[in-house]
């Protein structure tokens, strides 16, 4: 299980300095949550995690891990594929919504960004865009919403009056991110972002993210398989393998740690991915109840 994430957290900006976040209430809280799909097939078991507000926290994991599964338990997603919440409990500065719609939920603030560039691929770019402005309640209007948006990606703003089925994969991304920051979000949802782009794409819309961190002041839950690149951008993660929580701490603690280095950033000599069950001195090391 997770602990809390109740210390002081000292955050790089990527033009250099810090900020320091505060030891308030965390912004979301998931409190040791079961999920069930057709009230059967058990996916989440026991999981803790933790989001302070104006943080980034990564989710760390394998395909299959279910790590998206968490997300959409917290957007509320879970309900359109026959998931449910069954045991424990999901807040959201300070209110508890595992038992509230999806659209409620986008209302009070949280947006989820799912994996694979959902754009609706008929609309332009800026309509696109548009649609996530009619998603929010008051806050500014849409025309200011949109040059925030084109601000952070200069290129939506040339490629605003093309069709976005037609643009490429990273400018795709570009618009599901903006689109979701139309919704003006306290807690933005990450889902793989990184997920079939170029390396200088990645690169490009990582550093947007620690933007709209730092200067947006928005919190992030990032999952993402390339465990390097969302530990150098979040400093502090959790790593989920078969539906718990097997590893937590500091980004900083994470990028030294043995099992980490084998699993999930290549940087041992080790041949081949092996399971953290597999690895009898981790076993004595996990923090949960078999």
């Amino acid at each position: 299980m997770g602990k809390r994430v109740d210390r002081l957290v000292i955050q790089i900006n990527p033009q250099g300095g810090f900020k320091a976040l505060s030891k308030e209430e965390p912004i979301l809280k998931i409190n040791n949550i079961e999920v069930k799909y057709h009230e059967v097939i058990l996916v989440i078991k026991g999981v803790s995690i933790e989001v302070p507000k104006g943080g980034i926290v990564a989710l760390l994991g394998a395909n299959g891990a279910g790590k998206s599964t968490t997300l959409k338990a917290i957007s509320g997603l879970l309900n359109h594929e026959d998931g449910k919440v069954t045991d424990g409990s999901i807040e959201f500065m300070g209110q508890r919504i595992d038992k509230i719609k999806a659209e409620k939920i986008a209302n009070m603030g949280i947006v989820q960004v799912i994996e694979g560039r959902r754009v609706f691929e008929h609309l332009t770019v800026e309509e696109n865009l548009r649609v996530g402005a009619h998603m929010r309640k008051g806050g500014r209007n849409i025309k200011d919403s949109l040059e925030m948006v084109y601000n952070y990606f200069p290129r939506l703003r040339e490629k605003r009056n093309e069709t976005a089925g037609f643009i490429s994969g990273g400018e795709q991304q570009m618009t599901v991110v903006g689109r979701a920051l139309m919704t003006r979000p306290k807690l933005i949802l990450l889902d793989e972002p990184s997920m079939g782009l170029a390396p200088l794409l990645i690169h490009e819309i990582f550093n947007i993210i620690t933007r709209l961190n730092s200067e947006e002041n928005i919190s992030i839950l990032l999952v993402e398989q390339n465990a390097k690149l969302a530990l150098s951008v979040a400093p502090y993660a959790y790593v989920m393998e078969n539906g718990r929580i097997v590893m937590d701490d500091t980004s900083e603690k994470l990028m030294q740690n043995p099992d980490i280095k084998d699993f999930y950033l290549g940087l041992t000599d080790v041949g081949g991915r092996k399971s953290f069950r597999d690895v009898k001195h981790y076993k004595r090391r996990k923090r949960w109840i078999t």
